[in-house]
């Protein structure tokens, strides 16, 4: 069944109008929706409502048939993978594939040997764009709620003010101390929140290693070959929901 998107103001008893103009356009010419089609409708809080369409034109209105709350949901752990901004646009496809994997958090860091500089002005523009990004891919996977994308954030500032939130931190790096696998770090932990720092190309600095090390994230190594910023943010996110899926 078709996913769509709208926030919780726009659910009002059993009915849903959603007038947001690319919602509309993504139901009308993508999903190529038409009146009595059925449809899911989640918000940001992951609350699903199973609809049925009444009309669509300028504005689209459902009827609302089925709730299920995101209370009555059983949660696994929750990921958080905060990475370092890479060149180009590769940050677009790490957010894409983050959201597919179900991580509910992203968060564009800056690090020490982070290349791209970004102005007030052009931070709030790519902040813009990943959200979309993200809200595209929630909906393409059908998973039941939205990532939270930055505001993007100094390294040493993000593992100060959040180290202590979260049961299991981990550090990927090619620093020579990093001989625990991932594998075996998870089978140490069974957490609720986890929070992992992907580097830059050139990895992290020593003296941010030690500071994350010194805030109780573990370093960890991915194996023989170095990967690049968005197939480590990848490899990592994936691995971690599929272990805990599994193991919980």
């Amino acid at each position: 069944m078709f996913r769509i998107y709208c926030r919780k103001q726009f659910i009002s008893g059993d009915t849903i109008n959603i007038t947001d103009k690319k919602e509309i356009h993504h139901a009308i010419d993508v999903l190529r929706l038409k009146v009595q089609d059925k449809v899911t409708v989640f918000d940001e809080e992951g609350n699903e409502y199973g609809c049925l369409i009444k009309s669509i034109s300028k504005e689209l209105i459902l009827n609302i048939y089925a709730k299920y709350s995101a209370a009555n949901k059983t949660r696994s752990v929750s990921i958080s993978v905060a990475c370092a901004i890479p060149k180009k646009s590769r940050m677009d496809d790490i957010v894409d594939k983050l959201t597919q994997l179900g991580v509910d958090r992203i968060i564009p860091l800056l690090t020490e040997r982070v290349v791209i500089k970004l102005d007030k002005n052009k931070e709030s523009l790519r902040l813009k764009r990943w959200e979309k990004i993200g809200l595209s891919a929630a909906q393409q996977s059908q998973r039941n709620n939205l990532p939270v994308v930055g505001p993007i954030r100094q390294i040493k500032e993000l593992i100060i003010s959040e180290h202590k939130r979260f049961d299991l931190k981990i550090i990927p790096t090619l620093e020579a101390d990093a001989i625990s696998p991932l594998a075996d770090i998870c089978k140490a932990f069974l957490p609720k929140s986890i929070l992992v720092l992907i580097g830059p190309e050139g990895d992290f600095t020593p003296q941010e290693v030690a500071l994350a090390k010194r805030s109780g994230f573990i370093p960890v190594t991915l194996g023989e070959q170095v990967l690049r910023v968005d197939t480590a943010a990848v490899t990592v996110a994936g691995f971690l929901r599929l272990y805990y899926a599994q193991n919980r």
